[in-house]
């Protein structure tokens, strides 16, 4: 039985950028004949601290914990017939680890996801910020055998370095994700966006529209994935995300918003968040950026917009009709299943790796 090793920065299960990728065939390529291991550089204990503030004591301790591991690593790639690395080998300095894994690897599998070569950081950990190996990314990009690309603009820019890429969105589990919505106007329209606390920030940027929407109708605004967001002056409900509740806690937002600003990082983003609204049938109003031109029709399944005006202009429409919330919501549903589920998908990630064994 051939083998694969899995290089990842995060616990599975856990990351965004993992779980709701590559994450998701693990079955499908272990049915195909392959012996799946992974080895994360930040271990559990690590992703229960790291996007909180302060605890730097224990985040360099996590952090020393991780290279060793990775230095243990080394001595086993030989074992395996494809080394896979998401992201980065180890998070800092100069691409080492990477030129190594490179030298003692049959081959590599590189996947992207985000523009992160260009150093977005969330603001719990700034202080890192500068220490971080940007140069990894480029050196991957270069030196693997093909690269996982996840927005056409990333894909554009990958291309530059390596001719083999693929570009294969974020992808949804639509046996998971079902529509609960009723799209009835007798309760309070739940306005609600997913993230973590690294990307909350953007949904301050809908501040004001909330604020004059709430003095009008009877909205709560629901936010999975940062416990500590807050707008005084209107009715949030907020909580951490947690695996086992996050399809039972998405399924109770009437609107999906997905909020971003105009900075070239978002042009690697894939509409993650777009596509789980869409896939519970929920209609969503997003940003007119990047991938989410791509993800959404504009008017068909779902709202792409450009300014403060147009946020409440097509919130307001999708608060106060509730038929339009299903006919766009439905219309959503059918594209992220024909397009953007991992039944759909499944397939593209078997011929990569088949291609290379």
């Amino acid at each position: 039985m051939k083998k694969i090793l899995f290089l990842s920065p995060y616990p599975i299960g856990c990351a965004p950028s993992q779980r709701l990728k590559y994450e998701q065939y693990y079955t499908s390529i272990e049915k195909s004949g392959y012996k799946i291991e992974t080895s994360s550089f930040i271990d559990e204990d690590f992703w229960k601290i790291i996007y909180k503030k302060g605890s730097f004591a224990k985040k360099i301790l996590f952090t020393l914990k991780g290279y060793i591991r990775r230095i243990f690593d080394l001595f086993r790639l030989k074992e395996y017939d494809i080394i896979y690395i998401h992201l980065w080998v180890t998070p800092f300095g100069f691409p080492i680890f990477e030129y190594l894994v490179r030298k003692l690897s049959s081959k590599v599998i590189y996947d992207i996801d985000d523009m992160v070569f260009l150093g977005h950081s969330s603001s719990a950990n700034r202080l890192f910020q500068e220490l971080k190996g940007t140069k990894k990314m480029l050196y991957l990009m270069k030196n693997s055998d093909h690269v996982i690309t996840c927005t056409p603009k990333l894909d554009e820019f990958v291309r530059k370095y390596n001719r083999k890429t693929t570009d294969i969105s974020s992808t949804i589990n639509t046996e998971n994700y079902t529509i609960k919505n009723e799209y009835s106007n007798t309760k309070t329209i739940v306005i609600g966006w997913s993230g973590s606390h690294s990307t909350s920030k953007y949904l301050y940027l809908l501040e004001d529209v909330l604020k004059s929407l709430s003095k009008k109708y009877n909205i709560k605004i629901k936010v999975i994935g940062d416990a500590s967001f807050q707008i005084p002056g209107l009715t949030i409900e907020a909580q951490d995300w947690d695996e086992l509740t996050e399809v039972e806690e998405l399924q109770k937002i009437d609107i999906g918003v997905y909020p971003l600003p105009n900075e070239e990082w978002v042009l690697g983003k894939s509409g993650l968040k777009a596509l789980q609204y869409m896939a519970l049938g929920l209609p969503t109003v997003a940003t007119a950026i990047g991938a989410n031109y791509r993800v959404i029709e504009n008017g068909i399944s779902g709202f792409l917009v450009n300014s403060q005006e147009e946020w409440y202009t097509f919130l307001e429409k999708l608060i106060v009709d509730a038929d339009l919330r299903r006919k766009i919501g439905t219309k959503a549903r059918i594209n992220v299943v024909e397009n953007y589920s991992i039944q759909s998908t499944s397939s593209t990630y078997l011929e990569i790796i088949d291609s290379l064994s």
